[in-house]
């Protein structure tokens, strides 16, 4: 009886903590237990390029339990073959999840109309200038085909479209048939394709804002969304509001903060996104995996440990 009588004690007070913080428990029980805190290689800066090997080690090391590759200055996967690639990684004891690609060759015209301020174009102008002697990477405009089998070489779940120019209505009409394409050709690999926003998908077109146009006129199977929850967030746009308008359209995340004096990328935690209430509507979103992510991080390995600690501390 007094077994009994405790078992009910303690089922009633963890019902009870439940209705008082149902926020907070939705974000633990979705969470804690299946979604392990991942990065988005490109944070790291040159040292994929330098030491790939040790690099992945070393996140291990902090926590990390899965990886997104990004393009790089040897190419796509960072000079290695995609069973290469998913070897090493799995031989750190991570797991490589998605592969972020280029949508289309920009020039840097069309590169610089995603900058809205002055510190992102000086970022914007770093990065091309450390990626102008790479070889050529595949894109998807010109090589889907080859993109979507490479990821399946790899045994990845996701191949995701980092960014493809979509300032005017042709560029916008073509994204969306390209992706149709990308995401015929990943599905029958057996891969998922997505597409990774920055800003300019929430400005304005001819009266359409990139963002829902692509969504609108893409299959909600096909083709898939990679919020970057911070670059949503500067565009002014709820990423809760957002998950209203495609349930379950959302299976990646990118976790990136944003500094409360400029709004560039920090470490997550430290500055304006509201993580707590983001996390707490996980399941609407649809998401599977979450990926942290700071651009132009100025000491990769040390932001990146303190943005695993704190989503840890958050989630757990």
């Amino acid at each position: 009886m007094a077994t009994r009588r405790k078992f009910l004690q303690q089922s009633g007070t963890i019902a009870l903590s439940g209705l008082l913080l149902p926020g907070l428990g939705k974000a633990n029980f979705f969470l804690k237990k299946t979604v392990p805190v991942g990065l988005q290689l490109y944070t790291l800066g040159d040292l994929m390029s330098t030491d790939a090997k040790g690099t992945l080690q070393k996140l291990a090391a902090i926590g990390y339990k899965e990886v997104e590759s990004a393009g790089s200055q040897k190419g796509n996967f960072y000079g290695y073959k995609p069973k290469e690639f998913a070897t090493m990684v799995k031989d750190a004891g991570l797991h490589w999840r998605s592969a972020h690609v280029g949508g289309a060759p920009f020039t840097m015209a069309q590169i610089m109309k995603m900058a809205k301020t002055a510190e992102d174009s000086a970022r914007i102008k770093t990065y091309v200038e450390k990626l102008k002697d790479a070889p050529k990477s595949l894109n998807l405009t010109e090589n889907f085909q080859e993109l979507a089998d490479a990821a399946a070489e790899g045994g990845l779940g996701y191949l995701v479209c980092s960014s493809i120019p979509v300032s005017t209505m042709d560029e916008i009409k073509t994204a969306v048939d390209v992706f149709s394409k990308a995401g015929e050709a990943c599905k029958k690999n057996g891969v998922q394709f997505a597409y990774h926003n920055h800003v300019t998908e929430f400005d304005t077109i001819d009266g359409n804002r990139p963002f829902d146009y692509i969504l609108n006129n893409t299959d909600k199977d096909l083709v898939k969304m990679e919020l970057d929850l911070a670059w949503a967030t500067k565009a002014k746009q709820d990423p809760v509001e957002l998950f209203k308008l495609h349930p379950g359209r959302y299976p990646l995340w990118h976790v990136k903060d944003l500094n409360k004096t400029n709004m560039q990328p920090a470490e997550a935690g430290t500055g304006v996104v509201d993580f707590k209430r983001i996390f707490e509507n996980a399941k609407e979103s649809g998401m599977k995996y979450y990926f942290v992510e700071q651009d132009g991080a100025p000491q990769p390995l040390q932001n990146v440990t303190n943005s695993y600690n704190y989503l840890s501390k958050l989630l757990g």
